[in-house]
């Protein structure tokens, strides 16, 4: 595939990337299970089909660094069939990669298939929004979702796979005049024929666990407790505030568990991302320490960095602290 190219009207007109949502439209739920008990039924599902399917591995390696979705072919291995000269078995793939992450007090096992780490020089946090291509499809190839055109989401919006795998890519990288000029103001960079080309692009397959998916809930196209594969591309990122409080929203992950308030017993603990124990986690609240200084204004120093700020030195910043007077006496 050759340079691709995003249309900038597209990413100025889709905002949501909804089959990734948790809140999408049509959703039904069935009785909860055991996640740990999920888990292992699911890893035992996902290594199944690593041991029957195989991708067209030499194809790719030739198409490097400018690979997209729609170069990589899965095809399942039928009985008596053996693998074709220029593919690989999946479970024999060298960049097949195993990782494990807790989430929801469970650990769990998920996989990476890394097409291409990306070119450009930043990956995304967590909180991030993201550009990128997608195509989603189930245990039996059959796929239940896929964007046209690159699409612009919310990472934080998403099942938490995208969480966990994107911020392990970078971006790509761009050429196109004006690259950096910015007219309206969307994080989108304008050109004069309304595309920016991009190539070595961030591309990979992730293979995921329901838990890490979207467990009991049956979407359009998936049931319940389903394994789920995306094919990706990531193209770019933009940094999150979401309370516009001037902290990025990656670094209100006071636990640092790439999420906000999931694993959470008491929202009272301010390791859980929610320091003033509103119900509002701090990347969503304007005043994280509920001192009636919003959190914009505890940047005493007003260099940017809020740690640096600590009025009354108890050792906790001003805007996780409410008891630090000098800045209730000075905003």
């Amino acid at each position: 595939m050759n340079k691709g190219k995003i249309t900038l009207l597209t990413l100025c007109l889709i905002a949501a990337f909804l089959s990734c949502n948790n809140d999408d439209d049509g959703v039904t739920t069935t009785p909860i299970r055991d996640r740990a008990e999920q888990q292992e039924k699911d890893k035992d599902s996902l290594i199944k089909y690593f041991n029957n399917h195989y991708f067209n591995s030499s194809e790719i390696n030739n198409l490097l660094p400018n690979v997209g979705i729609n170069d990589i072919v899965i095809t399942e291995l039928i009985d008596g069939e053996t693998v074709p000269t220029g593919s690989t078995l999946l479970i024999n793939a060298t960049n097949l990669e195993t990782k494990t992450v807790t989430y929801a007090d469970v650990e769990y096992e998920y996989y990476i298939l890394r097409i291409n780490e990306g070119g450009g020089t930043e990956s995304p946090t967590f909180a991030d929004n993201v550009i990128v291509n997608y195509e989603g499809f189930t245990l039996k190839n059959k796929v239940f979702d896929s964007s046209v055109n690159a699409v612009r989401f919310d990472l934080t919006t998403l099942i938490p796979a995208w969480r966990k795998v994107l911020p392990q890519f970078k971006v790509a990288q761009f050429y196109g005049e004006a690259i950096n000029v910015d007219t309206n103001g969307d994080g989108i960079p304008d050109t004069s024929d309304g595309t920016l080309e991009a190539s070595n692009q961030g591309t990979g397959i992730m293979f995921i666990p329901s838990g890490l998916g979207y467990f009991a809930n049956a979407v359009t196209g998936i049931s319940s407790y389903s394994p789920i594969i995306f094919k990706f591309e990531l193209y770019k990122k933009f940094e999150n505030d979401h309370d516009n409080d001037g902290i990025p929203s990656y670094m209100e992950d006071l636990n640092g568990d790439g999420e906000f308030i999931v694993n959470t017993k008491d929202l009272t603990d301010d390791t859980d991302d929610d320091t003033d124990g509103d119900g509002d986690p701090d990347y969503a609240d304007i005043d994280d320490d509920g001192d009636g200084i919003l959190t914009k204004y505890e940047d005493i120093n007003e260099d940017g960095n809020f740690t640096n700020d600590d009025s009354n030195g108890n050792g906790i910043p001003n805007y996780l602290d409410p008891e630090d007077k000098i800045s209730n006496q000075d905003s």
